[in-house]
């Protein structure tokens, strides 16, 4: 059986960021396109929320449709994501 690869799909990285002494803890999504958003991070969420929040911002800023689907990597510190 041969596979195909469906290579319109977009990735999304999302990343989670300490407090500092300026700001709160917050979540980056990024396309590695140069697009990204900072989602404050919503202690009413748990982590995989928070950042399936972020990829859904930006996925919503660069008005991209349907589905996504991700899953996490180092150890919960960030996800991947594709629409």
């Amino acid at each position: 059986m041969e596979r195909t690869v469906n290579t319109h799909y977009k990735a999304i990285i999302t990343k989670y960021h300490g407090p500092t002494n300026s700001r709160g803890s917050r979540i980056s999504a990024d396309d590695s396109d140069g697009n990204r958003v900072y989602v404050s991070y919503r202690h009413n969420l748990n982590s995989d929320e928070n950042h399936c929040a972020a990829a859904r911002a930006l996925a919503d800023k660069m008005n991209w449709k349907g589905n996504l689907a991700g899953g996490g990597i180092k150890n919960g510190v960030a996800f991947v994501f594709v629409s």
